[in-house]
């Protein structure tokens, strides 16, 4: 069964970066959809970024445009969010999460199509 672990999450300061991993294990996932999405106490889980595997087909939100870069290390069977120019808006729970019936050049933004997912980190920014 495909397992997904974020790590990377912590407190920093507004302006500051943080690059957060998603390390797959039990299958791999270099065929596949993987999605980072974040949740803020009692709101609903929103996408963030997602990177189609297969052929390198990104997308983000418009939020973190220009500021966050999704991409995967296949060999290590991980896939990274680095997370540069930190604002307070950036503070959730961030988790990763596999789709593995996506299509080529696409990757969906919605919650239910991804089949696994992980714990996720904690992501303070504050000053």
């Amino acid at each position: 069964q495909l397992e997904l672990v974020e790590s990377g999450g912590g407190l920093v300061k507004p302006g500051g970066s943080l690059r957060l991993s998603c390390a797959a294990s039990g299958e791999t996932v270099d065929h596949y959809v993987i999605g980072w999405f974040r949740q803020v106490s009692g709101k609903v889980r929103v996408a963030v970024s997602c990177i189609n595997s297969y052929d390198g087909w990104t997308s983000y939100a418009d939020p973190v445009k220009g500021r966050f870069t999704i991409s995967g290390d296949n060999a290590r069977n991980t896939v990274y969010l680095q997370m540069n120019d930190l604002k307070f808006e950036d503070t959730a729970v961030y988790y990763c999460a596999v789709d593995v019936n996506s299509r080529a050049d696409y990757c969906s933004s919605l919650v239910s199509p991804y089949d696994h997912w992980g714990q996720g980190t904690q992501v303070t920014v504050s000053s």
